[in-house]
């Protein structure tokens, strides 16, 4: 994680931006939050989490809401194993095709699958670990800018219990949205949604 806060510092610096409204999902919500607490928040005007990783996903005697480390072994022992099946498989609780009123395209799970393949292999394990392990709660801490936090309420690969729901007591001030019977990939799911209320929050004063 540090190594893409750092990336993405590299980035704003060369460009020279300023003001800058970072929006992140999943892993890049922690992105967002550890580049915040690495750089602070002089070239940021807002932060906005999606179905965010932050504040641990990893569950430990001081976080008994997150998930076992069994849970990620497996994931990593999948993606060893055969990552091509592994991504198909994960794009159904990904989107809630896996739900029962669920309208998902294959379209989209085959698009996900796309992108999951043009990860180097090195890479996607590696993240297992980046997304699980790393603890953002200090990090959060540090947020002094206006921030949206929007998570689904039915989130099956980051469960909203363990996520959006503490890190928006640890960010002040912040604003949580939480999307009803909304899953991990809702970005696509309920893009226009999303849309709307990203649009709603950048143009707020």
């Amino acid at each position: 994680m540090d190594t893409y806060a750092d990336d993405l510092a590299k980035l704003v610096e060369t460009l020279d931006l300023k003001n800058v409204i970072h929006i992140g999902h999943s892993t890049g919500g922690g992105e967002v939050a550890r580049y915040i607490g690495r750089h602070g928040t002089k070239r940021v005007a807002k932060a906005v989490l999606i179905g965010a990783v932050p504040p641990l996903m990893l569950k430990t005697a001081a976080n008994q809401g997150g998930l076992p480390i069994e849970v990620f072994n497996s994931i990593r022992d999948n993606v060893h194993a055969d990552r091509s099946q592994f991504f198909k498989d994960l794009s159904m609780p990904f989107y809630g095709a896996n739900r029962s009123n669920a309208k998902v395209s294959q379209g989209l799970r085959d698009s996900f699958w796309l992108q999951g393949m043009q990860c180097g292999l090195n890479a996607a394990f590696d993240c297992i670990k980046a997304f699980s392990e790393t603890d953002f709660t200090e990090d959060l801490k540090k947020f002094d800018v206006p921030t949206l936090i929007i998570h689904g309420d039915d989130d099956q690969i980051v469960p909203i219990s363990a996520s959006a729901l503490l890190s928006s007591k640890l960010i002040k001030g912040s604003t949580l949205k939480i999307y009803p019977g909304a899953p991990h990939g809702l970005c696509s799911t309920l893009k226009d949604l999303v849309n709307a209320d990203l649009l709603a929050f950048c143009k707020k004063a």
